[in-house]
């Protein structure tokens, strides 16, 4: 089946990635007036239609070069320019050093674009190679710069809002994005049908608690997403040890990893079912080898004058009960 897609159709993606940029860009003007909520706000919005104009594209068949270069651009404005231009106007006071750390965090920021652009075309990465990111991902680390801010406005001032705290912070979460530390994409993650209702739930409740507690809900999941980052790694590098897992379903991955790690501990592996009936066929083998080995004999009278003892009279055998 061939798919048409009408010019509109096309269009949509880079329409959502200049509303993306609209998005970001807005959280400076917003700065410029004292208005910090709704600078963060329109950073989360940046990241939220930044996740949905390259899903929208490959759905609609609608991906093109001009897109890919264009959603880089709005990336690195958004996620890179913005957020460094908020922190300078929220905590520089006119000092050269907020200035130098905005810088830092901006040109981190490009860098890790051009270096996610190469990465793209290059063939010769491992099959799981698309299950991670190299560093943290442009929308995370626009919104991770933002954590100081987001720390004042929920609870007040206090170490985390010092000034020098809070370029140590944007130079170290730069850091972060240059890194080669792997961290999880979520575009490869694909949920059961039996988890569909419960992540449905649990994305309604997330919904519900953005809605009354937006910067409470915000700066728990920026904390988690720091806190995944050493389960990422080990994963990577599981990964990199075990070819047989590269291409293998969840499931058998798991029982990959479950096997790998018994053999490491020096244990057994647990019996299941197949093994109780298993322990129950050799108890019946043993019973066959038991009832073929060679009868007692009985004496007869023959042996009985022989000296070879009384005959011996088996009850059971003649089917008559001992008394």
């Amino acid at each position: 089946m061939v798919r048409v897609t009408t010019p509109g159709v096309r269009l949509l993606p880079n329409a959502i990635t200049v509303l993306a940029l609209c998005a970001g860009l807005s959280s400076v003007q917003f700065a410029l007036i004292g208005n910090y909520p709704m600078a963060i706000a329109s950073i989360g919005i940046a990241a939220v239609l930044d996740s949905l104009d390259g899903r929208i594209a490959r759905l609609l068949d609608a991906t093109s070069k001009m897109g890919q270069e264009l959603d880089s651009l709005s990336d690195g404005i958004s996620f890179g320019v913005a957020p460094a231009l908020v922190l300078y106007v929220w905590h520089a006071e006119g000092e050269r050093i907020g200035w130098v750390a905005s810088l830092i965090f901006a040109v981190c920021m490009i860098l890790r674009l051009a270096r996610f652009n190469t990465l793209i075309e290059d063939t010769e990465q491992p099959p799981y190679a698309g299950e991670f990111f190299v560093g943290v991902p442009a929308p995370a680390g626009g919104l991770l710069a933002m954590l100081p801010l987001i720390l004042e406005l929920q609870f007040g001032q206090g170490w985390w809002s010092h000034q020098y705290v809070v370029w140590v912070w944007t130079i170290a979460v730069a850091a972060l994005l240059i890194s080669r530390i792997p961290t999880l994409s979520l575009k490869t993650v694909k949920a059961p049908p039996k988890a569909i209702a419960p992540l449905l739930v649990g994305v309604g409740l997330l919904a519900a608690a953005i809605i009354q507690f937006p910067l409470v809900a915000l700066a728990i999941a920026l904390v988690l997403y720091l806190a995944h980052i050493p389960y990422s790694v080990y994963r990577h590098r599981w990964l990199a040890k075990h070819p047989e897992a590269w291409m293998a379903p969840p499931r058998e991955r798991r029982a990959i990893r479950r096997s790998s790690s018994r053999r490491r501990l020096g244990l057994r592996p647990p019996l299941r079912r197949v093994v109780a009936g298993a322990a129950q066929r050799v108890r019946l083998q043993r019973g066959e080898q038991h009832v073929a080995r060679a009868p007692r004999t009985i004496p007869t009278d023959k042996d009985r004058d022989n000296g070879r003892g009384p005959r011996r009279r088996s009850w059971r055998r003649i089917g008559l009960r001992k008394r």
